[in-house]
């Protein structure tokens, strides 16, 4: 069973808004509606749209999605359709929970154009994660335990954490504070606060989803508890800045460093790691160190970019030095005609 690639069918970055979506939806609803495209697999390419609207376009389903994607890329795919689920996988997805109503729901693209028509017919996948074959899992499941037809999976949970890029490199442990609603024997809600320990494993990056089972919202009748999905984000760094997990910064030398080049000694996100400077080196220039971003089956790199730190010239023998240098390059022009 191969992943599709939602994202793509939309044609919106993985990072898009509610109403980038929404717009994106829209435009294409416009462009292959069967009632008036003219392309012969209108019908075809109409469902692929309603169905990746129909994910992305829902919080929980696209988390889920996400989560399955990334891990599904940890393995070593290098595209959507390289991809291949793990055996058993999804099974905690039903009843009540993400994904558990499974209809159209893909909305309108404006008067005339109702995507409803074509949204029954999803791909395995999505019936896979979220369709009748994950209801059927958890009614099997809640039989085996014997738990009666008033029983269900509680709903998951959703949550962002925000982490420095120290604890992305080394991993860390957090007590979570979690506010919701519980459902007593009665069927009644109640506000409940709890708290949880959460271990932060080293190489999370940023947008990664954790899932930790059973810590949702409670099920009722006897059903599971949801999950809860945390969402990894890296707080801003004035000195670093994160792109996957690529770790791009700025490292100053000396002009004579940039000059003769040489071994230079760099404070990191990795510890303290010896640098070569390239002789002729200009400020802007980029080093790559493979490997030494934020570490994972697939680590990323620490990128460097010079900037060159010019001493000022204070005492007699700092100002001699400095005209000595001048002399020595009488045609030198930094800001050529």
């Amino acid at each position: 069973m191969q992943i599709p690639d939602y994202y793509a069918k939309l044609g919106v970055a993985r990072d898009a808004s509610k109403d980038d979506i929404r717009k994106a939806y829209r435009r294409l609803a416009r462009k292959f509606h069967p009632d008036v495209s003219k392309e012969a697999d209108a019908a075809a390419r109409m469902a692929e749209i309603n169905e990746a609207n129909e994910v992305l376009s829902d919080p929980e389903k696209r988390a889920v999605y996400d989560q399955v994607g990334h891990q599904a890329w940890a393995q070593g795919a290098r595209s959507a359709d390289d991809v291949r689920p793990p055996p058993g996988w999804g099974q905690g997805f039903g009843g009540r929970g993400a994904g558990a109503d499974a209809g159209v729901g893909a909305g309108h693209a404006g008067p005339g154009f109702n995507g409803g028509d074509f949204g029954q017919d999803h791909s395995e996948f999505f019936e896979e994660l979220f369709g009748r074959a994950a209801r059927e899992r958890a009614r099997r499941s809640a039989s085996q335990a014997g738990r009666g037809p008033e029983s269900w999976r509680g709903e998951d949970q959703h949550a962002e954490l925000a982490i420095d890029l120290e604890e992305a490199y080394r991993g860390s442990e957090r007590t979570l504070r979690l506010e919701g609603m519980r459902i007593d024997a009665h069927g009644r809600a109640a506000p409940e606060v709890r708290t949880l320990d959460v271990k932060i494993p080293a190489g999370v990056a940023e947008g990664q989803l954790m899932r930790l089972a059973g810590q949702g919202h409670p099920g009722f009748g006897g059903g599971a508890a949801g999950d809860l999905f945390l969402k990894i984000l890296i707080r801003p760094d004035p000195h670093h800045r994160v792109s996957g997990r690529d770790v791009h910064m700025r490292v100053a030398v000396t002009p004579w460093e940039a000059a003769l080049g040489g071994e230079v000694t760099v404070r990191t996100p990795a510890g303290r790691i010896s640098v070569t400077v390239p002789a002729g080196s200009v400020a802007g220039r980029k080093l790559r160190i493979r490997g030494k971003g934020i570490p994972g089956a697939r680590p990323g790199d620490l990128l460097m970019e010079l900037d060159i730190a010019v001493p000022s010239a204070v005492t007699a023998d700092q100002k001699a030095a400095w005209e000595a240098l001048a002399k020595a390059y009488p045609g030198f022009d930094p800001r050529p005609a």
